[in-house]
């Protein structure tokens, strides 16, 4: 089915997107005056689930989409299509590393006090923790925290953390990344924060790490994460969708967010995965995806398929029930921005 194209480039316009640099050389503190401002959910999941966008992947050097190696790194793009998503449809929030949070805060800032511009109040808003492991580098697994602390996640009014914590058992790196999340755990629960752990088993395979997303090897680290710390209480899982998930979401009782991966044009293939995973188990509350929702195929709008997966997670509706709907969300748009802003 081919659907209406996107400009992301008349979405968010050059003219308001270079205006974020003159904020920051001129008013720098802008964004926390904003976030302090910002009107948070009384609860973090109001029904119990939760559709989360993640904007958090070039911070360790991860720009590709499909054939093309700098995609994300067009920032006026990447943003464009973020803000998309969180100002046009029902999506909970967003993951994100602190110059992303930061530079939505002054888009915000940018497109006024007018309701439809205040795109980020009783959104979810985590902040990511580590991503020092960049991608390619000999010290991948010694992915200690680069991003936000959870000082700096409390001073900007966020909602929590998120921590990436791939494990090679042939690795020595990976004890180190385990004890950075450890610390983090125990951080999160002094301040009564909500911590979002991806444990993830990785190999090499073609000189590269890839994640193994075996369902035994999954369900021994997710009983690894599930013990990290003092406190259970806080910790939400952010997991691969894999064979036998139904097995991986009845080994713990943590509520399980599904992760995105690699792209991939098979849009009804990720709709599938996502009625799957949500049929899985009980615990099972939700998504937490990125590349795949941000961007598609092709120059696709991401705004059908964002309200397509929020309907499945919240709504109960099948994944031929959800695409069905997609059409009717295509050219739908809030002008954030006026000609001559």
């Amino acid at each position: 089915m081919t659907r209406a194209q996107f400009d992301p480039l008349e979405f968010l316009p050059k003219r308001v997107y270079d205006r974020i640099t003159d904020l920051r050389v001129n008013d720098p503190d802008l964004p926390k005056r904003e976030a302090r401002r910002r009107v948070r959910r009384d609860s973090l999941a109001e029904d119990g689930r939760l559709v989360l966008l993640a904007a958090d992947h070039s911070a360790r050097m991860t720009t590709a989409i499909r054939d093309d190696p700098l995609r994300m790194g067009r920032r006026q793009e990447l943003l464009s299509r973020i803000v998309r998503v969180l100002a046009d449809s029902p999506f909970d929030g967003i993951l994100g590393t602190a110059d992303i949070v930061d530079e939505l805060f002054m888009i915000s800032h940018l497109a006024g006090r007018t309701s439809p511009a205040r795109f980020l109040n009783k959104k979810v808003i985590l902040g990511s923790v580590n991503r020092g492991g960049l991608s390619g580098s000999v010290f991948e697994l010694d992915d200690r925290p680069t991003g936000y602390d959870v000082d700096g996640i409390v001073s900007m009014n966020l909602d929590g953390a998120k921590f990436l914590l791939r494990v090679d058992l042939s690795d020595r790196d990976s004890i180190e990344t385990i004890d950075y999340c450890v610390q983090t755990v125990a951080e999160c629960n002094r301040q009564n924060l909500s911590v979002f752990v991806e444990p993830l088993p990785v190999i090499v395979q073609d000189k590269k790490r890839k994640v193994d997303a075996d369902p035994e090897k999954l369900i021994k680290l997710v009983g690894v994460a599930a013990a990290l710390g003092s406190s259970s209480t806080r910790i939400w899982l952010k997991l691969p969708y894999t064979e036998r998930f139904d097995e991986v979401a009845r080994s713990t009782t943590l509520p399980i967010l599904l992760l995105g991966g690699e792209t991939s044009k098979d849009v009804g293939g990720l709709l599938r995965e996502v009625e799957g995973a949500m049929r899985a188990g009980p615990n099972v509350r939700g998504v937490l995806l990125g590349r795949n929702l941000l961007y598609p195929t092709g120059e696709e709008d991401p705004l059908p398929l964002a309200f397509a997966i929020h309907s499945i997670v919240h709504h109960g509706l099948t994944a031929d029930e959800a695409a069905g709907q997609m059409d009717r969300r295509e050219g739908r748009t809030t002008q954030l921005f006026r000609p001559n802003d």
